[in-house]
């Protein structure tokens, strides 16, 4: 468990810039589309908004999700759940948490989901 804290925090503050300049840059399409043809099906350029609208409105909910994640890891830590395998109980090895701290399954019960 050494240096958890450390790689979420990291990962949360990461995870708070990235969720920031997508914002802005979900603004920057919407502004965009302002000056556009509203009539997506016959105009190319607005084809393209709204495909970079749809694609940064994504990668923001897949950023916020992160976040979620990051936050009940925290949680876990704060009450003493972290790094045991939500399913079977057993310990996550430390090599798992470093790659994917925000994880709630040992290797193996991981596996055993997919």
């Amino acid at each position: 468990m050494d240096g958890a804290r450390e790689r979420l925090d990291a990962e949360q503050a990461e995870a708070r810039r990235r969720l920031a300049a997508l914002t802005g840059d979900f603004d920057m399409v919407v502004d965009a589309s302002r000056d556009s043809n509203a009539d997506d099906e016959h105009d190319p350029e607005g084809a393209t908004i709204a495909f970079e609208r749809a694609q940064v409105s994504s990668l923001i909910r897949q950023t916020q999700e992160h976040l979620d994640e990051i936050d009940a890891a925290l949680r876990r830590l704060d009450g003493g759940g972290y790094g045991t395998c939500e399913r079977c109980g057993e310990p996550i090895g430390e090599a798992r948490l470093e790659a994917k701290p925000t994880a709630r399954l040992c290797i193996r019960c991981a596996s055993a989901q997919r």
